[in-house]
């Protein structure tokens, strides 16, 4: 199966192993649910996927690399207690509790959080001395003396042997006690994660034309050479971060993350080739509706695999204003949730407006640092509380200068600096509406007659901030290729914030 498919399968078995009895207990006892095991080639995603699980959930997460691990740390060390049997005392060897199992408890005393994920990766790489403790613990999830508390579900992941020499076979007995996935690298899968993630688009194009080189092993006389999804994960971050601070990106920065020396030199080529295009062809012109006749015919003219990266140019461009889109509406659905609240604190008459806000800031601090620590809130909602949390403080020290002259004033004067963001809300989406109108003209008039439209709404299909502006505002060019195509109907289902936001205070509170 894919990464995607496994961690669909792993939602699914914690849904599972979380249901509950009428009585508080679990229908399916700690020591009968089966731990998780990822069997699939390094870099392929699955910590990624458990992260994101965690987020959607809610839940905690507590990662270990069990390579690093000796029997000592993992189990604890021992030491002597006395104990009394029949009258007489005995000194008695315990263990101290192991630094994994510490480490959920500690996560459910920092954040609250009472269920969650440990993830044990490279879990049969384990050294000699720990591997008899390590097989001990996928049958009883036992450490030492010391349980993995209820309402946390072990998932483990190791590389098959061909990947790794360390690796240690599973007898019979211990396989029978696994929920065993095998997990392949899938390019298309990926690049869903690609658009979320929001990887440079010279990677995604050229991964388009050149699928076979997403991931590659190989075992030469000169030593291994290999390609792997982290890896171009990781270098679309540096390559952006180059191209802030106006960097060279080179073969030689390339090769540190493609050990590859054939793909990292066709890729380092291909970057040079797709900053010629990004330098000529001006997207934001094309996106504002004002491509001239020199663009025009240049792209009219073009080979496929020049469309191709023009495509990538410009979905990239519209993306980054959809996102900003799907990014201020979280903010302000936050931003009306708090002052709701705020608004029922100053109904009371000794209440303060500035403190009130103080108040709810500091909360949402607690509420972020926790979701950081615990994994159990995604990038995108830590973001968008970050966003919450600059914005409430920017009204606090609106209060503080203007020293309204009692609550209702107070209130009214940040219900009108919420309704000025909500305006700005809805003029940000009305002309990132206008520019894809304006993207999806530009490739009507010039692509005509191939695959170029087809990949557009593909694309637009598969990026989810794309996907979801387009569900909450429409457009109508989308809608008139998508019902040729026949993605709509499909694509409603990956959709699941469809609710639209109201954001008229006067309405809500």
């Amino acid at each position: 199966m894919n990464i995607k498919e496994a961690k669909e399968q792993i939602q699914n078995a914690m849904t599972a192993y979380f249901t509950k009895d009428p009585f508080g207990g679990y229908v399916i006892p700690m020591e009968q649910q089966r731990p998780v095991f990822l069997m699939g080639p390094p870099g392929i995603g699955k910590t990624a996927i458990m992260e994101q699980i965690a987020a959607e959930l809610g839940v905690g997460l507590v990662s270990y690399s069990m390579t690093h691990h000796t029997r000592q740390s993992a189990l604890g060390l021992p030491f002597i207690t006395r104990k009394t049997y029949g009258g007489r005392e005995y000194d008695v060897s315990e263990y101290t509790m192991s630094e994994i199992i510490a480490s959920v408890y500690d996560l459910m005393e920092e954040s609250g959080i009472r269920e969650g994920i440990l993830f044990l990766d490279e879990i049969n790489c384990v050294s000699e001395t720990l591997a008899p403790s390590m097989l001990q613990f996928l049958q009883y999830k036992i450490f030492g003396r010391h349980r993995v508390p209820d309402g946390w579900i072990v998932v483990t992941a190791g590389n098959p042997p061909e990947y790794n020499n360390s690796v240690r076979e599973f007898d019979i007995v211990t396989w029978d006690r696994l929920k065993r996935m095998d997990v392949e690298p899938d390019y298309d899968v990926w690049k869903e994660y690609a658009y979320r993630k929001g990887i440079h688009p010279s990677i995604t194009t050229y991964l388009d034309v050149k699928k076979s080189d997403f991931y590659q092993v190989e075992t030469t006389v000169d030593g291994k050479r290999f390609v792997t999804a982290r890896g171009w994960s990781d270098l679309s971050d540096m390559i952006k971060l180059y191209e802030q601070h106006k960097l060279t990106v080179d073969q030689k920065l390339v090769c540190q993350y493609l050990q590859d020396s054939r793909i990292a030199k066709d890729f380092a080529v291909y970057y040079d080739l797709f900053n010629k295009y990004r330098s000529d062809y001006q997207v934001e012109k094309i996106l504002s509706g004002k491509a001239d006749d020199a663009i025009k015919d240049r792209a009219r003219q073009a080979r496929f695999d020049e469309r191709l990266a023009l495509l990538g140019l410009l979905l990239d461009g519209i993306a980054e204003h959809t996102r900003a889109v799907y990014s201020r509406e979280q903010t302000m659905t936050q931003l009306m949730d708090t002052l709701k609240q705020v608004r029922v604190e100053l109904s009371r008459p000794d209440a303060d407006a500035a403190k009130s806000l103080e108040k709810q800031i500091e909360q949402k601090r607690a509420a972020l640092a926790n979701g950081r620590r615990s994994f159990s809130m995604s990038r995108d909602e830590q973001y968008s509380c970050e966003s919450a949390i600059q914005t409430l403080e920017e009204q606090r020290q609106l209060l503080m200068r203007e020293h309204p002259e009692d609550n209702a004033a107070a209130f009214q004067l940040v219900k009108a600096d919420f309704d000025k963001r909500a305006k700005d809300l809805k003029k940000l989406s009305a002309d990132t509406g206008k520019r894809l109108s304006n993207l999806f003209a530009f490739c009507e008039e010039l692509f005509t007659e191939g695959q170029e439209l087809l990949i557009l709404v593909t694309e637009l299909t598969i990026n989810y901030y794309s996907a979801y502006f387009i569900s909450r505002y429409g457009c109508k060019a989308y809608f008139a290729h998508n019902k040729e195509l026949l993605f709509y109907e499909r694509q409603q289902e990956l959709i699941t914030t469809l609710a639209a936001l109201n954001l008229d205070l006067d309405e809500d509170l």
